[in-house]
């Protein structure tokens, strides 16, 4: 499967990330600090090299080990943040976790919420994989507004799961399953059949996240 060549919809593309792109991630990345900061994966071991030549090299190499698909996200062939499929766990879970940014120049347009939806259809569809999950911080409502719109479900509170922004952090958990979306995730929700209420977080989690 070549995963190079762009999956698009309108003006909003995804693509496997290549090795050319890493200095324009990294200018968006640090123009960028001050939007990005609250949401970003830390290490609890202390500051890590912010290096994007490594860190496409390393991603890449994920990909060739069947680890993740890294993927850029592009309007109007502009690139606007990246989107990470990671976690993947083949034989009897065929499952992985999206994770996502979006320079914040771009943000409100539409194109996470496109871009989830093609690469979790790329992950059912094409590579005939089962589940995809998406974990947000409660207090991210941009985040938020992507599952939302897409229908995903919610599966529940994680407490302190990832290290973000320097501590461990709750998150909301949700996630498809490919019988919830035979048709594709992208073309649900742009024909409006989405459900609306799939992603409602109940009171008890939202009162102790």
């Amino acid at each position: 499967m070549d995963l190079s060549t762009p999956r698009s919809y309108g003006a909003v593309s995804i693509r496997l990330v290549r090795p050319r792109d890493a200095r324009g991630l990294q200018n968006e990345l640090l123009s960028n600090r001050s939007w990005l900061r609250p949401w970003e994966a830390t290490s609890p071991d202390g500051p890590v090299s912010f290096d994007m030549r490594q860190g496409v090299r390393r991603l890449l190499q994920q990909y060739r080990d069947g680890a993740g698909i890294p993927f850029v996200m592009e309007q109007d062939g502009e690139l606007t943040g990246q989107l990470n499929v990671w976690g993947v766990a083949r034989g009897s879970l065929a499952s992985a976790t999206i994770g996502y940014w979006v320079s914040e120049r771009f943000a409100g347009r539409g194109i996470t919420t496109t871009a989830v939806a093609m690469a979790t259809d790329v992950w059912f569809l094409e590579m005939h994989m089962h589940r995809m999950e998406i974990c947000i911080r409660p207090e991210n409502r941009s985040s938020l507004r992507v599952v939302e719109k897409l229908g995903f479900r919610y599966e529940g509170l994680r407490r302190r799961f990832i290290h973000i922004n320097g501590d461990w952090r709750d998150h909301y958990a949700f996630a498809l399953t490919r019988e919830d979306v035979p048709e594709g995730v992208l073309q649900r929700w742009v024909q409006g059949r989405a459900p609306q209420d799939a992603a409602n977080v109940p009171p008890a989690d939202r009162l102790h996240a």
